[in-house]
């Protein structure tokens, strides 16, 4: 088996679609224009998808109330902190910043609805997948 996706419920799909597209440059792969608004989003590699979707009849977790280290969306970057500001000026908040080796930074944030991102700048990448 290959992984193929995951799969959050949101409240607002439509919202956390644009901001994700905006400012973190995914893009849409498939969106259904109505209930349950299944929207799906990539990097720019296509390796990993992520499904945005809104099901009132299921608990939507609220990942603001949660520890960041339950969940996290985590994003290769040459640059962590430079990001860390350009997600901030669009509505991220800071969370905290982790520097395990010398050539490691780690930045963690929340989006605006409150789901944890982790940026990851590393001296050694963690696959072996050449990027686009």
């Amino acid at each position: 088996m290959i992984f193929e996706h995951f799969a959050i419920n949101v409240k607002d799909p439509g919202a956390v679609k644009d901001w994700y597209c905006t400012n973190v440059g995914l893009h849409v792969v498939f969106e259904m224009k109505e209930p349950p608004f299944m929207t799906f989003l990539a990097d720019k590699t296509d390796r990993v998808v992520c499904e945005l979707y809104h099901k009132s009849e299921v608990e939507i977790t609220d990942f603001s109330k949660q520890n960041h280290l339950t969940f996290h969306f985590a994003f290769e970057t040459a640059n962590a902190k430079a990001d860390s500001e350009v997600l901030q000026k669009a509505g991220a908040s800071f969370v905290e910043e982790v520097n395990p080796n010398e050539d490691t930074i780690l930045i963690m944030l929340r989006d605006p609805w409150g789901l944890p991102i982790q940026l990851c700048q590393r001296g050694k990448r963690m696959n072996k997948v050449d990027l686009v």
